[in-house]
């Protein structure tokens, strides 16, 4: 976690990317605002919610283990009121 203050929301590529088991997904949040964080399979499944609140702003590290599920791609999708990105990651085990 950062103490500057981002000027834009940002969804950074996770790394490592490809992974085994876990990787990290970093993002910047500029103003206080509710955030989720959810990761997908390749058929559209939610499988994990990294996170589901409020948050201040800053900059944000968080971490999926994919330990539990099989090689291939994922996605993560970060939504705010304001703002929706979407990333692909591999998983390879």
């Amino acid at each position: 976690v950062n103490t500057a203050v981002p000027d834009k929301f940002s969804l950074s590529q996770n790394y490592p990317n490809p992974f085994n088991p876990s990787t990290k997904i970093k993002f910047e949040i500029p103003k206080s605002t509710f955030v989720r964080i959810t990761v997908f399979n390749s058929l559209g499944q939610q499988i994990s919610a990294l996170a589901n609140q409020n948050v201040p702003s800053g900059t944000y590290e968080t971490e999926f283990n994919g330990e539990n599920y099989p090689s291939g791609i994922y996605y993560y999708k970060l939504e705010t009121p304001y703002f929706t990105q979407t990333k692909k990651m591999l998983m390879i085990k």
